[in-house]
């Protein structure tokens, strides 16, 4: 075959450290998701829909056949760190905490993870980004190390 073809999407999962609330400005949170957009589609990944909580970001998006999930997650971290740091001093000391979750999602299931990422802000007036870590992880079949999953 000639041709080589892929379509996978999957659902990219990662907090700021130590969980602060950085991205509470909905306006700066609105920002930072279009720039992470930006960064997805130069990696040939079109992001689905971007959105998250104060101190989380959720992605859904369609994996390049050229990339690696661990050199997406990067470029996701790395180029809006930098951007978040010019918007003002109190941003200095902005990072991302080290690690991620990325999980598989069928193409049956785009339009209910779509919907569970634009509606993070209210769902999470009822639960911690860490309780929902961990049934994301539970759910995929995927044990967490309570040791190593929080920085």
């Amino acid at each position: 075959m000639p041709q080589s073809l892929a379509r996978v999407a999957i659902h990219i999962v990662f907090g700021t450290k130590h969980r602060r609330p950085w991205l509470d400005d909905v306006s700066l949170s609105e920002e930072l998701y279009a720039y992470m957009a930006t960064v997805l589609k130069a990696n040939d990944s079109p992001a689905v829909v971007i959105g998250g909580a104060a101190d989380h970001v959720h992605t859904l998006c369609v994996l390049s056949r050229k990339v690696t999930i661990a050199k997406l997650v990067e470029e996701m971290k790395t180029g809006p760190s930098k951007w978040i740091k010019t918007k003002g001093p109190e941003f200095r000391d902005f990072h991302w905490q080290a690690g991620y979750g990325v999980f598989s999602v069928s193409e049956s299931k785009l339009i209910d993870v779509r919907r569970y990422i634009e509606s993070q802000r209210q769902h999470h007036e009822r639960m911690t980004f860490q309780d929902e870590y961990r049934q994301l992880c539970e759910r995929h079949g995927l044990p967490v190390d309570e040791r190593y999953a929080w920085d």
